[in-house]
């Protein structure tokens, strides 16, 4: 997976999406009592929602609102059709793509995870804040941000998340392969890299010297709950450290399409192989490995074929839903970066594969927290039974008989089937 290049600024800042303030006491009055003038009470001052966390950069704000209430399976219920779109490195660039990409999951009923890289919380004078296990203070493979940037992401995430989307963490400098590298990193290390991205988003106000600006509508430490660790490296380490801080999900992995189980305490929710069209083999749900196989590690490919390699993603992807879909009913898990490889191609292939699935019956474009809070919901002899259904096999007997252990009851008017009584007579009055 390549690093997502630096943001730049040029983007203006938007509106605040919610207001942060306490209310104000109500009025006193006075009213008319059956004796005479009498006095009212003064109403006692609501209490605000809003308790502001640390600097004033981020605020518990209550419930996230459009988080679904998560619902056990019912006897015999066929699952529903999940689909995870998520973001690696989301920030807002000059491209404007997180905010495009919001705007495509509200007209599509959908939302999404958006892994926020750290380093994009924190200005590029204050880098030396950062620093990363086995590197230097202030060294990051992606770079940093500047204030400007930083404000037009601020503004994406709090929209995202008051939207029902998830913000969770590509942590911060991105550093892969040899030499320090994510893959090398003890648990302990894993641990300090997730606190320091943590930290920026923290602190965000007070590194940029934005203290009046509004504040992220949550609280980080509760907010966060999963990640993808970097070009998928570091698995084993960063889940342990993961699994003592809380966290209830990994998605660095590569998988079927099966479903997802429990891995070191974490639910193991892997970006997924599916075909590629034209192709005699599979690939991972993701923009980058689809480039890989259409024009090598240059993101600047033959413009002719941009269109090609663009429709042969979305194939892909919507033949990977399809077989789930119509056969175990998986999660479909689908990873992207904010990014205009090969002219923007791998871009479209997600609004389209966005548009042509999220809007059909039985289907939930959601979030990872989402998918885990109905994963964590459901009774685990049921999903031990899913997690048996082989890639694109729904149960031969029928889901109801699946579910139940017992044969499904033969249609009515068939051999076999229980005689149906004939109505019975009943006198006219």
């Amino acid at each position: 997976m390549a690093a997502t290049k630096k943001l730049a600024a040029g983007v203006a800042v938007a509106a605040c999406a919610v207001a942060l303030a306490g209310c104000g006491s109500a009025a006193t009055g006075v009213k008319e009592g059956a004796h005479g003038p009498k006095k009212a009470q003064p109403a006692p001052a609501p209490k605000s929602a809003v308790r502001l966390i640390g600097d004033g950069s981020t605020a518990y704000t209550g419930t996230q609102p459009h988080l679904p209430t998560a619902e056990r399976l019912k006897p015999g219920q066929k699952p529903p059709q999940f689909v995870v779109f998520s973001w690696d490195g989301a920030g807002e660039d000059s491209q404007k793509l997180f905010s495009h990409f919001r705007k495509v999951a509200k007209k599509n009923n959908a939302t999404m995870t958006y892994f926020l890289s750290g380093v994009y919380m924190l200005p590029e004078d204050k880098k030396d804040l950062y620093e990363p296990p086995q590197h230097s203070a202030g060294r990051s493979d992606i770079g940093f941000n500047d204030t400007e940037g930083i404000e037009n992401t601020v503004t994406q995430l709090r929209g995202a998340w008051l939207e029902g989307n998830e913000i969770g963490t590509h942590f911060n400098g991105h550093f892969c392969g040899k030499g320090g590298g994510v893959g090398e990193w003890s648990v302990e290390e894993w641990k300090s890299e997730i606190e320091q991205a943590k930290s920026f988003v923290k602190r965000w106000k007070t590194n940029t010297g934005a203290k009046k600006a509004a504040a992220l509508p949550f609280d980080y430490e509760k907010e966060l709950i999963g990640a993808r660790t970097p070009c998928l490296e570091g698995q084993k380490n960063f889940t342990r450290a993961a699994r003592e801080l809380g966290f209830r999900y990994d998605t660095s992995g590569v998988n079927n399409q099966v479903w997802p189980k429990k891995k070191a305490g974490l639910w193991d929710l892997s970006m997924q192989l599916v075909p590629v069209p034209g192709r005699k083999f599979e690939t991972l749900t993701m923009d980058y490995n689809f480039m890989v196989n259409q024009s090598g590690t240059s993101s600047q490919g033959d413009p002719s074929k941009h269109e090609y390699w663009g429709d042969q993603m979305r194939d892909g992807l919507i033949q990977g839903f399809d077989r789930a879909y119509k056969g175990n009913r998986a999660p479909l898990i689908i990873g992207n970066h904010f990014e205009s490889w090969n002219g923007g191609t791998y871009m479209r292939a997600i609004e389209e594969t966005i548009e042509r699935v999220c809007t059909k019956s039985e289907v939930r474009c959601v979030s990872f927290r989402q998918l885990s809070d109905w994963l964590d919901a459901q009774d685990p002899k049921v999903l031990a039974k899913l997690a048996d259904l082989p890639v694109g096999k729904a149960p031969k007997e029928g889901w109801p008989a699946f579910f139940s252990g017992r044969p499904a009851p033969a249609p009515k008017g068939v051999p076999g089937a229980p005689a149906v009584k004939p109505a019975e007579e009943h006198p006219q009055h």
